[in-house]
């Protein structure tokens, strides 16, 4: 008996070891690595400092302040003991999926917007754009459609209650919606019809009306004239194309002249200006219909803004080769001699696109980009002007302390090049 007991004894020791073993594995610092480790030990310390000083609205405050100086970790970190505390909070749902996006989480982005429609699938139109986004083809335009749904209920609800127009919007939204919301949906639908769903059937019309629904909310939305006149260009009725993009660039052109002129970031000059990757899709529509002294003003205002994006520096280079090419062809229709003030703006003209092209040429290498398309172009266009621009004295180099960018985020930044 009492060898048995001592036999049972020992038998149980190693049974503690491997229950201990698993508790460490349960507290999660098992097989990871050292920086999940450190962001383990970061969210059990704001777990435990947040537990009693902070109720979720403060917690909630603080989360927004952390968004707001772009440090989404800590966001994160805040908003999870938010929902810790309350699961079921929209406002700390609606947050913890922006934030996801923000950090690059789509799948868990998707998760938490995913609940919030199920909490509350009437009331929020955001989290219905945002799985928009997340989503492709005819998934993303049933978000979208319901998103404009919530929209138009909400619209209503202030039109019949002004007195009440802040309480009409739901919690999920920091101020109440306007018809410019629902105008900018309208625009995400008909830019999947142009592009992911072009070969769906019907898919022209459907592109159309969700453009005209765009303009109906907002007339002069510069995206949605700017849609229109892609639509058009795709039809092959490039005039009435062209006119939509002028009157696009001129709601937002001068603005952005202002704010490059005065370096002013003001945000009630900065609202009207369009994001940057659809001024890049600007300078490219105008270089078609060669519209490239307005196709110049805009790719400067871009490389102002930010000079890291390969594609800008392309197409500005691009855009003086064919502003080159097009005064030569005048020249000759006219068959006359070429005036001396002509010579020196011609060689101007090829002097700045080969700078250009040379320094898209160099930051391609040092980000390591991946669109051999456009750097084959980028060489056959130094080849026909004399080659790279040789560094001079005094010039500015290219920083080297650039992060090489995947595929990914070059196509976030810039749609695909134009065809050459």
């Amino acid at each position: 008996m009492g060898g048995q007991a001592k036999s049972s004894k020992k038998n149980n020791k190693p049974k503690r070891k491997n229950h201990r073993t698993k508790k460490a594995d349960a507290g999660g610092f098992v097989d990871l690595s050292p920086q999940e480790r450190m962001k383990l030990r970061m969210h059990e310390k704001a777990k435990k400092k947040t537990s009693q000083n902070y109720s979720v609205e403060q917690l909630l405050e603080k989360t927004e302040e952390y968004m707001d100086s772009f440090d989404f970790e800590m966001a994160g970190l805040f908003c999870q003991r938010a929902l810790d505390v309350d699961p079921n909070n929209l406002q700390a749902l609606d947050m913890q999926g922006h934030i996801c996006s923000e950090l690059g989480d789509t799948q868990k982005a998707k998760g938490v917007f995913l609940r919030a429609v199920e909490l509350s699938p009437d009331e929020g139109h955001s989290k219905y754009m945002y799985l928009g986004q997340i989503h492709t083809g005819l998934e993303a335009v049933g978000y979208y459609t319901k998103g404009i749904q919530v929209l138009l209920s909400t619209l209503e609800k202030q039109e019949t209650a002004q007195a009440g127009a802040a309480a009409a919007a739901t919690v999920e939204d920091k101020e109440p919606p306007s018809e410019k919301d629902v105008s900018v949906a309208y625009c995400s639908i008909a830019e999947i019809y142009l592009t992911d769903l072009c070969m769906e059937e019907g898919a022209a019309d459907k592109c159309r009306e969700s453009i005209e629904m765009a303009l109906k909310y907002q007339h002069d939305n510069p995206e949605a004239l700017q849609l229109m006149a892609s639509y058009l260009f795709s039809t092959e009725r490039n005039q009435e194309g062209k006119e939509y993009l002028l009157k696009s660039v001129g709601t937002w052109l001068p603005a952005q002249k202002q704010s490059t002129s005065s370096s002013n970031t003001e945000e009630d000059v900065q609202k009207d200006i369009p994001p940057y990757e659809s001024r890049i899709t600007t300078a490219k529509l105008l270089m078609e219909c060669e519209e490239y002294e307005m196709a110049v003003d805009v790719l400067e205002g871009l490389l102002e803004e930010d000079d890291e994006v390969v594609q800008v520096w392309y197409l500005s280079g691009w855009v003086c080769y064919l502003q080159w090419e097009k005064a030569k062809e005048q020249q000759e229709t006219e068959g006359r001699e070429v005036t001396e003030e002509e010579r020196e703006e011609w060689k101007a003209l090829q002097e700045a696109a080969r700078s250009y092209l040379t320094n898209a040429k160099k930051l391609y290498s040092k980000l390591r980009c991946d669109d051999k398309p456009m750097l084959e172009h980028t060489e056959q266009l130094l080849a026909e002007l004399g080659g790279d621009m040789e560094p001079q004295e005094g010039d500015e180099a290219l920083d080297d302390d650039y992060e090489p960018c995947s595929d990914e985020d070059e196509n976030n930044d810039a749609e695909a090049p134009m065809e050459h």
